[in-house]
């Protein structure tokens, strides 16, 4: 469930057209699942239209970088893609705002680990003499130390099987809340608001998380054996996400109006369906940190000389510090719909709206020669600066009110 923010593929060659699906999808849905409620709640029952058209644009944007990679064989990745279009300066962009992501999901990880664990056990705190620290500070560290084992593993293979079971996992849990709201006594009695203009941004922003995974389309079209059904692959996968979101998005809202958190938070503990989601959305961090932290860990050890790059001890304490320092940051800031706001309002942004724009112009000459395309790439970077520029400041905004 989440891109964090995004699961790890499981690497194949020759995948089939279901095969691809399965891990486009797997891709896209992520934790965006869990605050899409809120962002309706946010922007009201027409925000709903900016949903779809962030979901039209993304799609629009993943077929570019598919094209992108048919200009040259040798591109394998999407900083291959950079690369080819804008030589190392592309490809230190895209890995800065890809390790970027992938760390602040992390912590995004730990936030809503210790939140659900929180919402079980809500008398829950440590003493240690005089030294009292409260239920979801508590989590955070427990957190810590069940995932530090997993940070140990040089062959996360187990886990990426683990964490692919994404789908099955985000399906479970609309299933599960949608029984909360059908036969848990909750019901769909809330009508909410048509339009909240105010807030539109943080709406746009989380809207725009809950298609992140524009990093691993080529992974997925690489591994293809019939390269030429890929945009049939990626349409189906994102009906199939943006359905997801949007009756998970349409159900939480029915149920509970106003929502400011994450959907799980509000679900009533006694019922069956509501313990089936949170204790689904439990095990997404542990088997999903460690994947969502290599990526940074590699890209430190590659910085380092020859004699300390493939040493154990260097790598052990490279991804100890990750945790440690990612731990610290979730203690300190517990405000996950805030972060995930950011990530979307920044670094998705980025990713799945102006760099797939800037590659397919660069790459196919459109700098020089004006044509009617140029006008619908402007309109989607313009999209996405504005998106990104108000959902920051929007989110900065409430976190600053939160403190």
């Amino acid at each position: 469930m989440g891109s964090e923010l995004r699961a790890p593929l499981i690497q194949t060659k020759g995948s089939g057209v279901l095969k691809a699906c399965f891990n486009a999808t797997n891709a896209f849905l992520g934790i965006g699942l869990l605050t899409v409620p809120y962002a309706l709640s946010s922007g009201g029952w027409l925000s709903l239209t900016l949903f779809l058209s962030v979901a039209a644009i993304t799609f629009y944007t993943g077929i570019l970088l598919k094209r992108c990679m048919d200009t040259d064989p040798s591109i394998k990745s999407y900083l291959d893609i950079a690369d080819c279009a804008f030589g190392a300066k592309g490809r230190i962009t895209v890995l800065i705002n890809m390790n970027s992501e992938c760390y602040l999901v992390a912590v995004g990880l730990l936030i809503l680990e210790s939140d659900n664990l929180h919402k079980l056990f809500p008398d829950f705190m440590i003493k240690i003499g005089t030294l009292v620290i409260g239920g979801r500070e508590s989590f955070v560290i427990i957190t810590g130390l069940v995932i530090f084992p997993t940070m140990l593993l040089t062959d996360l293979s187990l886990l990426s099987y683990v964490s692919a079971t994404g789908v099955f996992s985000c399906l479970l849990t609309v299933g599960s809340i949608l029984s909360v709201g059908a036969f848990g006594g909750v019901g769909f009695q809330g009508r909410g608001a048509l339009l909240n203009f105010d807030g539109l941004p943080t709406a746009v922003s989380l809207y725009i998380v809950c298609f992140a995974g524009h990093v691993v389309i080529p992974s997925v079209y690489s591994s293809m054996r019939d390269r030429c059904q890929f945009s049939k692959v990626l349409l189906y996968s994102f009906v199939l996400t943006a359905i997801t979101y949007m009756l998970m998005a349409t159900v939480g809202y029915l149920m509970y109006g106003d929502i400011e958190t994450q959907i799980t938070l509000y679900l009533p503990t006694s019922e069956i369906g509501a313990k089936i989601a949170i204790y689904t959305t439990l095990l997404i961090p542990v088997t999903r940190y460690a994947l969502t932290v290599t990526p940074v860990a590699n890209t430190i050890e590659g910085g380092l000389s020859e004699e300390y790059r493939n040493w154990r001890p260097v790598r052990l304490l490279i991804r100890i510090g990750l945790l440690v320092s990612t731990l610290i940051i979730a203690y300190l800031f517990p405000y996950f719909e805030n972060l995930v706001s950011i990530i979307g309002s920044i670094f998705v942004v980025l990713a799945s709206f102006v760099l797939p724009c800037l590659c397919y112009m660069k790459i196919f000459g459109f700098y020089k020669n004006f044509s009617c395309k140029h006008i619908g790439f402007a309109g989607i970077i313009v999209f996405g600066i504005v998106a990104g520029v108000l959902g920051t400041y929007s989110s900065v905004t409430d976190f600053m009110h939160n403190v």
